[in-house]
Protein backbone atom coordinates (compact mmCIF):
# COMPACT_ATOMS: atom_id res chain seq x y z
CA UNK A 1 0.00 0.00 0.00
CA UNK A 2 1.44 3.46 -0.95
CA UNK A 3 1.82 5.55 1.69
CA UNK A 4 -0.24 8.49 1.96
CA UNK A 5 1.02 12.21 2.07
CA UNK A 6 0.36 15.65 3.56
CA UNK A 7 1.19 18.99 3.30
CA UNK A 8 0.72 21.16 6.93
CA UNK A 9 1.39 24.57 7.38
CA UNK A 10 2.13 26.40 10.51
CA UNK A 11 4.15 24.14 11.94
CA UNK A 12 6.52 25.40 13.84
CA UNK A 13 4.70 25.10 17.30
CA UNK A 14 0.81 24.51 18.41
CA UNK A 15 -1.39 22.74 16.26
CA UNK A 16 0.83 22.12 13.16
CA UNK A 17 3.58 21.02 15.27
CA UNK A 18 1.39 18.26 16.76
CA UNK A 19 -0.56 17.56 13.76
CA UNK A 20 3.04 16.82 12.08
CA UNK A 21 3.94 14.67 14.46
CA UNK A 22 0.57 12.58 14.69
CA UNK A 23 -0.09 12.03 11.62
CA UNK A 24 3.20 11.08 11.04
CA UNK A 25 2.53 8.43 13.84
CA UNK A 26 -0.31 7.37 11.76
CA UNK A 27 1.62 6.34 8.79
CA UNK A 28 1.74 9.56 6.94
CA UNK A 29 4.37 11.35 5.18
CA UNK A 30 4.57 14.59 6.37
CA UNK A 31 5.61 17.67 5.08
CA UNK A 32 5.67 20.04 7.83
CA UNK A 33 6.14 23.19 6.33
CA UNK A 34 6.93 26.39 8.12
CA UNK A 35 7.27 30.26 7.65
CA UNK A 36 10.52 30.71 8.85
CA UNK A 37 13.83 28.49 7.63
CA UNK A 38 15.38 28.22 11.10
CA UNK A 39 12.35 26.12 11.75
CA UNK A 40 12.06 24.35 8.66
CA UNK A 41 15.42 23.30 10.07
CA UNK A 42 14.70 22.10 13.22
CA UNK A 43 11.49 20.18 11.96
CA UNK A 44 14.08 18.11 9.60
CA UNK A 45 16.73 17.40 12.25
CA UNK A 46 13.69 15.72 13.88
CA UNK A 47 13.41 13.73 10.70
CA UNK A 48 10.70 16.04 8.61
CA UNK A 49 10.50 16.96 4.93
CA UNK A 50 10.41 20.76 5.40
CA UNK A 51 9.62 23.25 2.89
CA UNK A 52 9.42 26.72 3.38
CA UNK A 53 5.98 28.57 2.95
CA UNK A 54 5.36 31.62 4.15
CA UNK A 55 1.41 32.54 3.42
CA UNK A 56 2.86 36.12 2.49
CA UNK A 57 5.00 35.06 0.15
CA UNK A 58 3.12 33.78 -3.41
CA UNK A 59 6.81 32.37 -4.94
CA UNK A 60 7.28 30.44 -1.19
CA UNK A 61 4.06 28.82 -1.35
CA UNK A 62 4.76 27.79 -5.49
CA UNK A 63 7.96 26.81 -4.60
CA UNK A 64 6.92 24.72 -1.58
CA UNK A 65 4.13 23.02 -2.81
CA UNK A 66 6.46 22.37 -5.64
CA UNK A 67 9.00 21.09 -3.72
CA UNK A 68 6.70 18.95 -1.87
CA UNK A 69 5.53 17.29 -5.54
CA UNK A 70 8.56 16.71 -6.89
CA UNK A 71 9.05 14.70 -3.64
CA UNK A 72 6.15 12.56 -3.66
CA UNK A 73 6.01 11.96 -7.81
CA UNK A 74 3.66 14.92 -8.57
CA UNK A 75 0.92 13.60 -6.01
CA UNK A 76 -0.54 14.78 -3.03
CA UNK A 77 -2.94 13.26 -0.95
CA UNK A 78 -4.23 16.33 1.69
CA UNK A 79 -3.29 19.78 2.66
CA UNK A 80 -3.95 21.15 5.93
CA UNK A 81 -4.04 24.88 6.13
CA UNK A 82 -2.99 25.89 9.12
CA UNK A 83 -0.51 28.54 10.00
CA UNK A 84 -1.88 31.76 11.31
CA UNK A 85 -1.49 34.60 13.61
CA UNK A 86 -3.82 37.24 16.02
CA UNK A 87 -3.92 40.79 16.47
CA UNK A 88 -5.57 42.29 19.79
CA UNK A 89 -7.39 45.41 19.67
CA UNK A 90 -10.39 46.69 18.92
CA UNK A 91 -12.11 47.68 15.95
CA UNK A 92 -11.62 51.30 15.85
CA UNK A 93 -7.98 51.26 16.63
CA UNK A 94 -7.20 48.42 14.14
CA UNK A 95 -5.88 50.50 10.99
CA UNK A 96 -6.77 49.32 8.19
CA UNK A 97 -3.24 48.19 7.09
CA UNK A 98 -3.39 45.68 10.00
CA UNK A 99 -6.18 44.06 8.37
CA UNK A 100 -4.57 44.17 5.13
CA UNK A 101 -1.58 42.29 6.85
CA UNK A 102 -3.58 39.67 8.66
CA UNK A 103 -5.36 38.73 5.57
CA UNK A 104 -2.72 37.82 3.38
CA UNK A 105 -1.40 35.69 6.21
CA UNK A 106 -5.11 34.10 7.81
CA UNK A 107 -6.56 33.86 4.20
CA UNK A 108 -5.49 35.12 1.36
CA UNK A 109 -2.49 32.79 1.67
CA UNK A 110 -4.46 29.41 2.24
CA UNK A 111 -6.50 30.70 -1.08
CA UNK A 112 -3.49 30.80 -3.02
CA UNK A 113 -2.30 27.46 -1.58
CA UNK A 114 -5.41 25.65 -1.84
CA UNK A 115 -6.33 27.15 -5.23
CA UNK A 116 -2.62 25.98 -6.98
CA UNK A 117 -3.22 22.12 -4.86
CA UNK A 118 -6.76 21.67 -6.51
CA UNK A 119 -5.67 20.60 -9.98
CA UNK A 120 -3.22 18.25 -8.66
CA UNK A 121 -6.02 16.52 -6.75
CA UNK A 122 -8.83 16.87 -9.40
CA UNK A 123 -5.96 14.74 -12.07
CA UNK A 124 -4.82 12.22 -9.33
CA UNK A 125 -8.76 11.32 -8.74
CA UNK A 126 -9.02 12.16 -5.11
CA UNK A 127 -7.62 14.83 -2.59
CA UNK A 128 -8.80 16.67 0.59
CA UNK A 129 -8.11 20.34 1.55
CA UNK A 130 -8.83 20.98 5.49
CA UNK A 131 -8.42 24.47 6.69
CA UNK A 132 -7.83 24.98 10.35
CA UNK A 133 -10.59 27.39 11.22
CA UNK A 134 -11.85 28.55 14.92
CA UNK A 135 -14.67 29.19 17.06
CA UNK A 136 -14.39 31.96 15.77
CA UNK A 137 -15.31 31.50 12.18
CA UNK A 138 -18.82 31.44 13.64
CA UNK A 139 -19.29 33.31 16.33
CA UNK A 140 -17.14 36.51 17.35
CA UNK A 141 -15.69 37.96 21.22
CA UNK A 142 -14.49 41.36 21.43
CA UNK A 143 -10.72 42.56 21.37
CA UNK A 144 -10.47 39.98 18.37
CA UNK A 145 -11.47 41.67 15.42
CA UNK A 146 -8.83 41.08 12.96
CA UNK A 147 -8.68 37.63 14.01
CA UNK A 148 -12.45 36.88 13.92
CA UNK A 149 -12.98 38.26 10.35
CA UNK A 150 -10.35 36.44 8.95
CA UNK A 151 -11.97 33.24 9.83
CA UNK A 152 -15.37 34.35 9.20
CA UNK A 153 -13.91 35.32 5.57
CA UNK A 154 -12.27 31.44 5.94
CA UNK A 155 -15.45 29.87 6.72
CA UNK A 156 -17.32 31.53 3.85
CA UNK A 157 -14.61 30.73 1.34
CA UNK A 158 -13.95 27.07 2.80
CA UNK A 159 -18.04 26.59 2.47
CA UNK A 160 -18.09 27.76 -1.48
CA UNK A 161 -15.66 25.46 -2.40
CA UNK A 162 -17.35 22.52 -0.75
CA UNK A 163 -20.18 23.21 -2.76
CA UNK A 164 -18.44 24.27 -5.79
CA UNK A 165 -16.37 21.06 -5.77
CA UNK A 166 -19.34 18.67 -5.08
CA UNK A 167 -18.91 17.17 -8.85
CA UNK A 168 -14.85 16.50 -7.93
CA UNK A 169 -13.28 13.74 -6.13
CA UNK A 170 -11.65 16.79 -3.91
CA UNK A 171 -13.63 16.78 -0.26
CA UNK A 172 -13.22 20.14 1.45
CA UNK A 173 -13.35 20.19 5.75
CA UNK A 174 -13.50 22.86 8.22
CA UNK A 175 -11.48 21.84 11.70
CA UNK A 176 -12.75 24.22 14.27
CA UNK A 177 -11.27 24.65 17.83
CA UNK A 178 -12.20 26.00 20.61
CA UNK A 179 -9.30 27.39 22.79
CA UNK A 180 -6.21 25.26 22.54
CA UNK A 181 -2.88 25.04 24.36
CA UNK A 182 -0.47 27.41 21.64
CA UNK A 183 1.62 30.20 21.47
CA UNK A 184 -0.86 32.37 19.70
CA UNK A 185 -1.12 34.87 23.23
CA UNK A 186 2.49 35.02 22.91
CA UNK A 187 3.26 35.52 19.27
CA UNK A 188 0.44 38.01 18.98
CA UNK A 189 1.85 40.24 21.18
CA UNK A 190 4.57 41.73 18.72
CA UNK A 191 1.77 42.57 16.12
CA UNK A 192 -0.06 44.36 19.16
CA UNK A 193 2.37 46.33 19.66
CA UNK A 194 3.21 47.38 16.05
CA UNK A 195 -0.55 47.89 15.22
CA UNK A 196 -2.76 49.39 18.39
CA UNK A 197 -1.97 52.50 19.99
CA UNK A 198 -3.47 51.78 22.52
CA UNK A 199 -3.09 54.53 24.99
CA UNK A 200 -4.50 57.22 22.63
CA UNK A 201 -7.48 55.39 22.36
CA UNK A 202 -10.83 55.78 23.90
CA UNK A 203 -10.81 52.65 25.12
CA UNK A 204 -7.01 53.11 26.93
CA UNK A 205 -8.93 52.30 30.32
CA UNK A 206 -10.46 48.84 29.16
CA UNK A 207 -7.14 48.24 27.34
CA UNK A 208 -5.68 48.70 31.12
CA UNK A 209 -7.89 46.83 33.14
CA UNK A 210 -9.28 43.73 30.80
CA UNK A 211 -6.71 43.20 27.92
CA UNK A 212 -2.97 44.13 29.23
CA UNK A 213 -3.29 42.21 31.36
CA UNK A 214 -4.61 38.92 29.89
CA UNK A 215 -2.43 40.01 26.96
CA UNK A 216 0.94 40.06 28.82
CA UNK A 217 0.07 37.94 31.92
CA UNK A 218 -0.39 34.29 32.08
CA UNK A 219 -3.26 32.50 34.39
CA UNK A 220 -2.76 29.17 33.09
CA UNK A 221 -4.90 27.38 31.00
CA UNK A 222 -8.28 28.94 30.14
CA UNK A 223 -11.00 26.93 31.32
CA UNK A 224 -12.00 24.11 28.85
CA UNK A 225 -8.67 24.21 27.31
CA UNK A 226 -7.22 21.35 25.29
CA UNK A 227 -3.74 20.72 24.39
CA UNK A 228 -3.16 20.49 20.28
CA UNK A 229 -3.56 16.60 19.53
CA UNK A 230 -7.16 16.88 20.37
CA UNK A 231 -7.21 19.21 17.24
CA UNK A 232 -4.61 16.27 15.45
CA UNK A 233 -7.34 13.64 16.56
CA UNK A 234 -10.14 15.16 14.55
CA UNK A 235 -7.93 16.23 11.56
CA UNK A 236 -6.91 12.33 11.44
CA UNK A 237 -11.00 11.32 11.43
CA UNK A 238 -11.25 14.05 8.51
CA UNK A 239 -8.47 12.34 6.53
CA UNK A 240 -9.27 8.69 6.96
CA UNK A 241 -13.63 9.09 6.93
CA UNK A 242 -14.86 7.45 3.76
CA UNK A 243 -17.47 10.33 3.75
CA UNK A 244 -15.84 13.54 6.04
CA UNK A 245 -18.25 15.98 7.84
CA UNK A 246 -18.07 19.49 6.53
CA UNK A 247 -17.17 20.44 9.78
CA UNK A 248 -15.33 19.43 12.92
CA UNK A 249 -16.13 21.18 15.92
CA UNK A 250 -12.68 20.58 19.32
CA UNK A 251 -13.07 21.68 22.84
CA UNK A 252 -16.70 22.31 24.65
CA UNK A 253 -16.90 25.86 23.83
CA UNK A 254 -17.08 25.36 20.00
CA UNK A 255 -20.13 23.08 20.81
CA UNK A 256 -21.73 25.49 22.84
CA UNK A 257 -21.37 27.85 20.95
CA UNK A 258 -22.61 26.00 17.91
CA UNK A 259 -26.06 25.18 19.51
CA UNK A 260 -26.39 28.86 20.68
CA UNK A 261 -25.62 30.50 18.03
CA UNK A 262 -28.64 28.07 16.37
CA UNK A 263 -31.00 28.89 19.13
CA UNK A 264 -30.46 32.24 20.20
CA UNK A 265 -31.38 35.77 19.13
CA UNK A 266 -28.40 37.60 18.21
CA UNK A 267 -28.93 40.22 21.10
CA UNK A 268 -29.11 37.59 23.47
CA UNK A 269 -25.66 35.58 21.77
CA UNK A 270 -24.29 39.33 22.08
CA UNK A 271 -24.68 39.84 26.08
CA UNK A 272 -23.32 36.33 26.23
CA UNK A 273 -20.04 36.68 23.94
CA UNK A 274 -19.34 40.35 24.99
CA UNK A 275 -18.34 38.74 28.60
CA UNK A 276 -15.44 36.80 26.42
Amino acid sequence: MTQKSILITGCSSGIGYDAAHGMRAAGWRVFASCRMAEDCARLQAEGFESPRIDYTDTDSILIGLAKTLEATGGTLDAVFNNGAYAIPGAVEDLPTNALRAIFEANFFGWHELSRAVIPVMRAQGHGRILQCSSVLGFVTMPWRGAYNSTKFALEGLTDTLRIELKDTPIEVVLIEPGPITSKIRVNSIPHFEHWIDWESSPRAEQYRMKLMQRLYSSAGPDKFELPASAVTKKLLKAVTATRPKPRYYVTTPTYIMGTLRRILPTRMLDNILSRG
